[in-house]
């Protein structure tokens, strides 16, 4: 018997380990034999909550981070190359480091109306290949409206006050709950698998997850 799994995913739209994550769990989970009994959702977490909503190269933010120039472009270089042997097209020359607490905000709009697996997608492509800008209100509807979402009514609601509180719970909660670092896999509320693990190791913990589950219930 198959028990209902949920797996909430912590990681931030700007992370690009968060990325190669997902899609490494991903793989797993097509190899996965309850995979259809598998609820993902994916849980806010800011690697910069204090980043400008004004748009800065992410070579200069890395920059910033890591001690210097030199040091961005190796962090860039490696990556890039590791995310394209999980068949991932990074241009990270062209991507934008902004606040991402608007895209977190539209991630929770998109999940209560079923499309957060394709919006939280699309931001990551956005962002990471394609240079968008993901705190801009104008190019998140766009973007939004190619997930199937109304364009005009994410505008309204990126324009309001809607969402902003319990966003904010939701990130204090992740803090709560000893999220530190991005991505992080938690199960059931009861397990939690931090890091890009390879597909292979994940597997094993859905695994280890689903005897765990089908323990407790017996």
């Amino acid at each position: 018997m198959t028990l209902a799994m949920l797996v909430e995913i912590y990681s931030d739209v700007v992370c690009p380990w968060c990325y190669i994550g997902k899609r490494r769990f991903e793989a797993a989970l097509e190899r996965f034999e309850g995979g259809d009994d598998v609820t993902v959702v994916y849980k806010p977490f800011q690697l910069d909550p204090r980043a400008p909503k004004e748009p800065t190269p992410v070579a200069d933010a890395y920059a910033r981070k890591f001690g210097g120039p030199e040091e961005a472009i190796r962090i860039i270089e490696r990556v890039t190359d590791t995310a394209a042997a999980d068949g991932l097209d990074f241009h990270l020359d062209v991507a934008q480091r902004a606040n991402t607490f608007d895209a977190h905000r539209l991630l929770a709009y998109a999940h209560e109306r079923g499309v957060q697996a394709a919006m939280k997608e699309r931001l990551l492509q956005a962002y990471f290949t394609e240079g968008k800008d993901v705190a801009d209100h104008e190019q998140l509807a766009d973007l939004a409206a190619q997930v199937g979402l109304d364009k005009a009514a994410v505008a309204a609601f990126l324009a309001s006050d809607d969402g902003v509180e319990a966003l904010r719970v939701e990130l204090r909660d992740s803090l709560e709950r000893g999220i530190t670092a991005v991505p992080t896999f938690v199960f059931n509320g009861l397990w939690s698998v931090p890091g890009a693990q390879d597909p292979d190791t994940m597997l094993l913990v859905l695994q280890r997850v689903a005897e765990k589950l089908a323990a407790r219930s017996s």
